[in-house]
């Protein structure tokens, strides 16, 4: 049987690091003849060709191949992704992602200790505008998942594809994958498409086209609350892994790195804030939730633009700056006339009055959901409660732990995600050495490593089930995180 043994730069990072590496955000890949039993078994005959069906007509991109230019035009079909499977090493690292067996037997290869996996075709089902297909093709896939990859609990788990175009479907698959399959980890989509009512009444063949963004917290058609709160009385964490791709700025007909890049921190910074300014993390104190493969760059810049957006927008913040009663028509009037030069026309001061008058159902409180929270606590409703997956190439990850040039000094959540399975990881077995450079060039100490790669993703993790890594290799070590032990 083939040996795997981590490369001598490897092993040096291991042996230095003295804390174990936790995957937030690794992927499998599905071995799609038997994934596609399982869908069948779930979905009952015919269903293997609905879900090919769906997947064609939820990507118009789809439609590039074989399209003239002018026809992409017409149709703006965005132009897909290709050859987005990992073959430097002919087969290997790819052939790893599909088999657990074969995981299991390289993650020392890899230098990681403990890996969540999060899956590549339920990603796309969560999408699927069909419910039967949708409901149908995330149940045959959990069920898939837990066959197989649950096998080895002691270094990975799956989590689980829970899709969200209701409340009530969301919660069912929730009940089923944690207390029916064992699941202790669960993604939902970073939002869903909805059709809008005008559009489908005028050109009801034209709706795939216009859509809009549900993202659960503000506008949403349901109320979430259950599901928030089931993923609470269930002890699962809330992860958002949702493409990007396809909406207004990642739609190009020409060029997929346009559309790719940013795509997931897009998607992230669309929940996050539907989120937070829904007042969901307030809510619900005790969750956490992790926006994933999107960096924590995004995050930083939505903080500050929130709290920024808190002092001058908030009601207050208008009352002192922007209330227009708090203008002076005459003294307005006065310096029309004693400044404005070439400007001056008479009689166009006598309006002045009726532009500063107050229109019924102004002003609106934008932060009624976070219950008048100061500054404090709203940075604390966000840096507290929300934490952000980051790859091991992104050099932008130690802004998260920089205090003092992050609002208000916090240090934001960052955890690894080494999305091994895709593309963006050409070798996997090279993860480490790309983790640990920014540690070699002094942009992160060890103790930013150590809380990126381990006590973030503990803390994430034991916040909804404390007994998340009990029976791992990572249980002991676990535990002292948990229980304030310095590192």
């Amino acid at each position: 049987m083939q040996a795997f043994s981590p490369t001598h730069a490897t092993a040096a990072i291991r042996e230095r690091l003295g804390h174990p590496v936790i995957d937030s955000d690794g992927h499998l890949v599905e071995f799609r003849p038997v994934a596609m039993e399982y869908i069948t078994r779930a979905g009952g005959a015919g269903i293997a060709n609905r879900v090919a069906e769906e997947q064609r007509s939820t990507s118009l991109s789809r439609d590039w191949y074989g399209a003239s230019e002018a026809e992409r035009r017409r149709r703006w079909l965005r132009r897909p992704a290709f050859w987005t499977e990992p073959l430097r090493n002919h087969g290997l690292d790819l052939a790893t992602v599909q088999f657990p067996d074969l995981l299991y037997r390289r993650l020392d290869q890899i230098g990681i200790d403990f890996a969540v996996l999060y899956p590549t075709m339920g990603i796309n089902a969560l999408m699927y505008g069909d419910a039967e297909v949708r409901r149908a093709c995330c149940r045959g896939l959990n069920d898939y998942y837990a066959d197989h990859w649950m096998s080895h609990p002691d270094r990975m788990t799956p989590v689980a594809a829970i899709p969200m175009h209701t409340p009530e479907e969301a919660v069912e698959e929730l009940e089923y994958a944690v207390r029916t399959r064992g699941f202790k980890a669960v993604m939902l989509p970073s939002y869903v498409k909805r059709p809008i009512g005008a559009a489908v009444e005028a050109a009801p063949g034209l709706a795939r086209y216009a859509w809009r963004a549900d993202t659960f917290g503000i506008d949403s058609e349901y109320d979430y609350d259950p599901v928030w709160a089931a993923c609470a009385a269930l002890g699962v964490v809330p992860s958002f892994h949702g493409p990007g791709e396809g909406s207004t700025f990642h739609d190009s007909i020409s060029n997929p790195v346009y559309n790719h890049a940013g795509h997931f921190a897009a998607a992230a910074t669309a929940v996050c804030k539907s989120l937070f300014l829904g007042g969901v993390s307030r809510r619900f104190p005790g969750l956490r939730f992790v926006f994933l493969e999107g960096g924590v760059g995004w995050a930083r810049s939505l903080l500050a633009d929130l709290l920024s957006h808190w002092d001058k927008r908030s009601l207050a913040g208008l009352a002192r700056d922007t209330d227009p009663r708090l203008a002076d028509p005459a003294l307005f009037a006065e310096l029309y006339r004693a400044y404005g030069g070439g400007l001056w026309r008479p009689g166009a001061a006598e309006g002045l009055a009726r532009r500063w008058e107050v229109v019924p159902g102004d002003p609106s409180d934008s932060f009624a959901a976070l219950g008048g929270c100061t500054a404090e606590g709203l940075r604390e409703l966000f840096a507290g409660r929300f934490f952000f997956g980051c790859e091991a190439d992104d050099p932008v990850t130690a802004s998260a732990f920089d205090a003092v040039g992050n609002p208000g000094g916090v240090r934001l959540g960052a955890v690894f995600g080494s999305d091994i399975g895709h593309w963006d990881v050409p070798l996997m077995e090279a993860v480490l050495e790309e983790l640990y450079e920014p540690v070699a060039e002094g942009r992160f100490s060890p103790a930013d490593l150590r809380d990126f790669v381990f006590a973030n993703p503990v803390r994430l993790w034991a916040s909804a089930n404390p007994a998340f890594f009990a029976g791992t290799v990572v249980e002991q070590a676990a535990a002292a995180v948990l229980a304030g032990a310095p590192g």
